[in-house]
């Protein structure tokens, strides 16, 4: 696309804020036609910017005062910082004036800036967070990971064609396969509500192949993984404590004793496998059924993540998801 796609950036939300997303901004400038606006503390940005080289006219910053921390009360922090880095990323979006935001910071102020600020699609019953999850065969997309608690069969069934729609045009992955979570593999097991939602489900023109059990989710069976927030959120989390516990307890076993001269030949396998593990690598977890899309880091991002949630941005806009969701819906 030849304009320019506008990302505006939390630059004061994560762990590692304002250094890793003033240089993820750079790197992404550098490889991508995008215009990236850094919203936070004017003087603390700049700062950070004045240590890279890059094209000048590709980062903007906007100043914000406030910061809203992770242990406030979302609803009252959106409320009462309206000059926040946050809530000034997000009118940027809904006044038209940059197509995605990307924070690391407060998940539920996020979630819930979302919904106030930058508002639903028409028809859409609940936006959904979506995030991917490492498996054999590459990689599947599962929704939802944390955004909705409580559900109806029939925000299930819009989770799975908004997961549909994200994975074939941002991922490339035409006709994506849909599974639901459940108990078991056939279509009587699970309790009401995901009963009701597989009858929705195997109607729908999606490519649904029935209910995955959380164990064959690594297998790579399904290209969307659809369930609750609770379910999601809960098969999110411990897959990150697993992954990074096989790996502590591997890299511990090999580097004892006379394994060590075979350790030092496996380091390049094993930075492989860390890499296909590594969250970085896509960059955070898109809020879709949005206005426009909203992108959730994780809070320990670093610039590589901040690059790459970017890009995912730009991937978002030129697909023009927004519409596409629309049409599906």
């Amino acid at each position: 696309m030849d304009q320019k796609i506008i990302v505006a950036l939390d630059a004061m939300g994560g762990d590692l804020a304002p250094m890793e997303t003033v240089k993820g901004a750079v790197d992404a400038v550098k490889e991508m036609n995008v215009l990236v606006k850094l919203v936070g503390r004017e003087e603390d940005v700049k700062r950070e910017l004045a240590k890279y080289t890059y094209p000048k006219e590709k980062i903007e910053v906007v100043h914000a005062e406030e910061v809203i921390s992770t242990d406030e009360v979302p609803t009252m922090a959106i409320r009462k910082k309206k000059n926040s880095s946050m809530v000034v990323g997000m009118q940027l979006v809904k006044n038209g004036e940059a197509d995605a935001f990307v924070s690391a910071g407060s998940t539920g102020a996020l979630l819930t800036g979302s919904l106030l600020i930058v508002g639903r699609l028409p028809g859409v019953e609940r936006p959904v967070l979506g995030t991917c999850l490492p498996t054999k065969n590459g990689f599947t997309f599962l929704v939802d990971s944390g955004a909705n608690v409580d559900c109806k069969a029939k925000y299930l069934e819009q989770f799975g064609k908004m997961g549909s729609v994200y994975v074939e045009n941002v991922f490339g992955k035409k006709n994506p396969s849909v599974a639901l979570v459940n108990i078991g593999a056939e279509k009587e097991k699970g309790d009401s509500l995901t009963k009701e939602a597989y009858e929705l489900l195997e109607v729908s023109d999606l490519n649904f192949v029935g209910n995955i059990e959380p164990r064959n989710i690594p297998f790579g069976e399904a290209d969307v993984i659809v369930c609750d927030g609770f379910v999601g959120n809960t098969i999110l989390k411990f897959a990150e404590g697993l992954s990074k516990t096989l790996v502590d307890i591997i890299k511990s076993e090999i580097t004892k004793g006379a394994y060590k001269i075979a350790a030092a030949m496996l380091v390049k396998p094993f930075r492989n496998v860390k890499k296909y593990f590594d969250a970085d690598e896509v960059g955070g977890a898109p809020f879709i059924g949005l206005k426009s899309l909203v992108v959730k880091a994780h809070g320990s991002s670093n610039a590589k993540a901040f690059k790459n949630a970017i890009r995912q941005c730009v991937l978002f806009k030129e697909a023009d998801i927004v519409g596409k969701i629309q049409d599906k819906l």
